[in-house]
């Protein structure tokens, strides 16, 4: 079992909030997710893995149910040179040997056999494109939901795109869950396959939603900077002040202004 500081997650959640502040312009998580679900059951939340930042948007997501024990499988590799990361409640996990296997199901299980706490898992096992399909999770997430009792599982589909500004938008969304009492006698084959299918819906999504550039079908829950800056910046916020209007730094708002 993780042990965890909690005084050093804390303080590395909001790190990780003004990190993604700095490199994004924002934050974004659907309106067609799913409710998460409630405390009396654990939660294993099964993302794709589409780049390097997929861990620090699932630590500032973990801000929305800050009452649950959080905990996340990671590359044993990334553990073994940031060890501050099992202080956090990251478990290293190496997919190049059974015996890694055998300790990623006997911790997810440990994790999952109480109420309240949540698994983080990048099913994919290496980075992978958002378009691609089949998402190829690896089979331990399916296997591992078949030795739990109780608790539900989640999909989580993670995109990063541009829309109108300098910096990248993430975009996240929460799709149905899975419960496992809704589904006995499931063997890991098919509980991966159950798990690739309800993630691939939600990924399906998300992609449409991303690709409409529509901000009103996102709640942004972290908002970086936008603008372009610099001397550009500088004489629209001088135009604006001249015309005695509010200044807006956003593309979309350049767009509209005339020269």
């Amino acid at each position: 079992m993780p042990r965890q500081w909690p005084w050093l997650l804390r303080g590395f959640r909001k790190y990780c909030v003004r990190y993604i502040r700095k490199h994004f312009h924002a934050l974004w998580v659907s309106n067609t997710s799913s409710p998460f679900p409630p405390a009396d059951e654990p939660v294993l939340i099964v993302l794709n893995h589409p780049s390097w930042w997929d861990p620090l948007l699932g630590l500032v997501l973990s801000t929305r149910f800050p009452d649950r024990d959080q905990f996340g499988a990671i590359d044993a590799v990334a553990v073994q040179r940031y060890g501050f990361f099992k202080r956090i409640g990251f478990v290293g996990v190496d997919t190049t040997s059974l015996r890694g296997a055998a300790e990623f199901l006997r911790v997810g299980r440990t994790v999952l056999s109480k109420p309240g706490r949540v698994f983080w898992v990048t099913a994919q096992g290496q980075f992978s494109d958002v378009r691609e399909r089949p998402l190829n999770l690896r089979s331990g997430v399916g296997h591992l939901a078949a030795r739990l009792d109780r608790g539900v599982i989640v999909p989580l589909a993670l995109e990063y795109t541009f829309w109108t500004e300098r910096t990248p938008e993430a975009l996240v969304r929460f799709g149905e869950p899975l419960r496992i009492t809704d589904h006995p006698g499931l063997d890991g084959r098919e509980w991966t396959r159950r798990i690739e299918e309800a993630l691939t819906r939600t990924l399906d999504v998300l992609n449409a939603e991303t690709m409409s550039r529509d901000p009103a079908k996102f709640t942004a829950i972290v908002s970086g900077r936008t603008g372009v800056g610099g001397v550009y910046d500088l004489w629209r916020r001088a135009k604006a002040w001249v015309r005695g209007k509010k200044f807006d730094p956003s593309h979309d708002a350049a767009r509209g202004e005339r020269p």
